[in-house]
């Protein structure tokens, strides 16, 4: 709990901008300043979306900071765009699952075509529908706020949903569901349950990927990095688990492997921090 302690104090000073291991690649532009998910297709750009109160827009980024592209998802509406996430087709995941008050009933995952072959400038959306069956209350008690998620990732025809601990008092419960990767209305099956830590403000899960062959899974808190890896079943925090320290104070949103070792990590604007493409090694 040392490590948590100084992490709780480090995340908020007042004006730092400290951006500890990882490596700055590019400011962000204005356009997705409030940006909440990641997908990197190669060549040194990356796709991105916003969050709740923002377009219902795809951008495509350059690793120099320029806005190439915009794409406007049809059929998807941005109730509260959380996270992105793209299978082995290049199809991509847009995880509109943002549910901080967990008073939604309208959970949608948005699935479109690969957009790096998309010439347009919009895009036809897929709707993957579903709801927690656990959750019987909308909202539920204070001290079972667990269905907010701003995390996903897909695996063997199935989209993986990390729910975000709300509750007071803060537990530190992240419950993993999944969804098949296809259109249709669901109850999201809970195949795990994972307790990263226990300091509210820190230890919530905000996005999530999985390593191209398959074989790391990993999910970005504030300041910290939870990597899975020599898991056999669904239930992947029954492999093995390494928690890094990033030393990060900015308000860390979107992570996305660039290769089966590397990933990228994006930040929301804070004050006068954030709103940064970062990239980080995996030993």
């Amino acid at each position: 709990m040392k490590l948590l302690s100084f992490v709780s104090i480090a995340i908020f000073l007042i004006g730092c901008s400290n951006y500890g291991q990882l490596n700055f690649i590019t400011k962000l532009p204005k356009a997705v300043k409030e940006n909440s998910g990641i997908a990197y297709y190669g060549n040194e750009k990356a796709w991105f979306i916003e969050d709740h109160g923002n377009d219902d827009i795809l951008y495509q980024i350059g690793f120099n900071g320029n806005l190439l592209r915009e794409i406007k998802v049809k059929n998807g509406g941005n109730n509260d765009w959380e996270d992105l996430a793209k299978d082995s087709e290049g199809n991509l995941y847009i995880a509109d699952t943002g549910n901080n008050n967990n008073k939604r009933k309208d959970l949608t995952i948005y699935k479109v075509p690969n957009p790096e072959n998309n010439s347009g400038n919009s895009i036809d959306a897929e709707k993957i529908t579903f709801n927690y069956p656990e959750q019987k209350e909308f909202p539920p008690k204070k001290d079972n706020l667990i269905y907010d998620a701003e995390a996903i990732f897909y695996k063997n025809n199935s989209i993986f949903i990390i729910t975000k601990d709300r509750s007071k008092p803060f537990k530190g419960r992240a419950l993993i569901y999944k969804v098949p990767a296809k259109k249709g209305n669901y109850e999201a099956v809970l195949v795990g349950e994972f307790n990263p830590c226990n300091t509210d403000g820190i230890c919530q899960v905000t996005s999530a990927d999985i390593s191209p062959d398959g074989k790391k899974i990993v999910l970005l808190g504030y300041g910290l990095l939870w990597v899975f890896s020599d898991f056999t079943t669904d239930n992947f925090t029954q492999g093995s688990l390494k928690t890094i320290e990033l030393g990060a104070t900015t308000q860390l949103e979107s992570v996305s492997f660039s290769d089966n070792n590397t990933l990228l990590i994006s930040d929301e604007e804070r004050g006068k921090t954030g709103q940064n493409l970062y990239s980080y090694k995996l030993n």
